[in-house]
């Protein structure tokens, strides 16, 4: 049997694939809880042993950023490159409005960290990133009580020897961590930084999220609606939840 799942805001529809038949089943969404209606649902329509593929598109990670719900994020950037996801870039809509209204970034001004380090637009490592100047850092985290860490350093797309260092003291704090050249391997400062940040605002809430449906669904294939339609593992859903910003309407 093969289970499509899509969450909306008033239902949660269930299309079941058997034998060559197709069914439909549908279950009132619980939005303070979306996983019990995906639950009960599952219950619905078959028992564990029958649920041999799981397709769910999500909008968990969607409503997180609508909503400001996420995870309470730092960013740590190369210094003097901590204001990039708030400069953004000059191609926006109404450039010339004197009084337009921006929405905050998602890592406040007093979350955004500089680290001494660089490397070069060819990869070469210019400046080594010091462990030893790192605990101050560390202990700027840990009193901030940050849920989730974003780093992001110039050029490690070109080569990520400063950011694996930074992934090797920073996991001590036990958070999850985005890091760019992993996310999002591609040149374009704002870009890479944006992208690493909002996966980073939302991997604790899709990692419960999805953790738990992977735990309880009782299927062996439990995969993700991807934004651009196709699907990823639940693990790889959790490790890079910014593929799943537009999962629930592309699943839809």
């Amino acid at each position: 049997m093969r289970i499509g799942v899509d969450t909306g805001g008033t239902f949660t529809d269930f299309i079941i694939i058997e034998e060559g038949g197709v069914r439909i089943h549908k279950v009132p969404s619980t939005p303070s809880d979306p996983a019990v209606a995906v639950l009960q649902g599952l219950d619905d329509v078959a028992p564990p042993e029958k649920r041999r593929e799981i397709v769910h598109g999500s909008t968990v990670a969607t409503n997180a950023i609508l909503t400001g719900s996420g995870a309470v994020t730092a960013l740590v950037t190369t210094a003097g490159f901590e204001d990039v996801i708030e400069i953004g870039r000059q191609t926006r809509a109404g450039i010339y409005d004197l009084s337009v209204d921006r929405p905050p970034p998602l890592v406040p001004r007093s979350l955004r960290f500089g680290v001494s380090e660089r490397t070069d637009h060819r990869g070469r490592v210019v400046e080594k990133v010091s462990v030893s100047a790192l605990a101050p850092l560390l202990k700027k985290l840990k009193r901030a009580g940050v849920e989730s860490i974003a780093v992001c350093l110039l050029f490690s797309y070109a080569d990520p020897r400063n950011e694996k260092t930074l992934q090797r003291e920073l996991k001590a704090l036990g958070v999850p961590l985005s890091l760019s050249h992993v996310i999002l391997p591609e040149y374009r400062e704002y870009e890479r930084t944006s992208t690493t940040v909002i996966n980073a605002y939302v991997a604790p809430v899709m990692e419960r999220y999805i953790g738990r449906l992977e735990k309880e669904s009782g299927s062996p294939s439990f995969k993700v609606m991807q934004s651009n339609g196709g699907t990823i593992t639940a693990g790889s859903a959790i490790q890079r939840p910014v593929h799943t910003i537009l999962s629930g309407p592309s699943g839809g």
